[in-house]
């Protein structure tokens, strides 16, 4: 049918309908390749920093047997609580990996919970360069954005960033 051609009856529409189908079909094949490339190191090891807090994580990936060492120690014996490791495993549990990658990371700054919330955003990010079709489920999660929120300072003439002073009527 023509743009000129009038729609009389629902049998017409139907018609148009179809051939509007068959046309979108007949579309520009869609390609599965990633968007990016794999980004490696000499080694065959995916790098990428995390952060969170004042917690800076620098994390190296490999495949291996999900082997995770942190600081030079193993992440059971720096990281004691299970709820900690639990965090750091987040990344292969979404991108249904676990046990499949050995991860390297030094850490600095904060304490064990913005460590272990800047191993995880390092974690992700090695991950979707190491394989870049993981990535739309690793951001999906939310694990690529970095966590802003900061403790804030204390301000001058206060008790703490906000609180004041207890007033003293006498």
């Amino acid at each position: 049918m023509s743009d000129t051609d009038t729609v009389s009856s629902l049998s017409d529409l139907a018609d148009i309908a179809g051939a509007v189908a068959d046309e979108t079909v007949t579309a520009a094949p869609v390609s599965n390749a990633p968007l990016r490339d794999q980004e490696l190191d000499a080694q065959g090891r995916a790098y990428a920093t995390g952060r969170r807090k004042d917690a800076v994580a620098r994390v190296w990936i490999k495949p291996g047997t999900g082997k995770v060492t942190v600081n030079g120690r193993d992440q059971e014996v720096y990281f004691a609580r299970p709820t900690l490791r639990l965090v750091i495993n987040q990344p292969f549990v979404v991108g249904a990996r676990e046990g499949q990658y050995d991860v390297v990371a030094t850490v600095k700054g904060g304490g064990l919970s913005g460590q272990a919330g800047a191993v995880k955003h390092g974690i992700s990010q090695a991950l979707a360069k190491y394989e870049p079709a993981l990535r739309a489920a690793v951001k999906a999660a939310g694990f690529l954005t970095r966590d802003s929120r900061v403790v804030e300072r204390k301000k001058y003439g206060r008790a703490k960033a906000r609180r004041s002073f207890q007033f003293s009527k006498r």
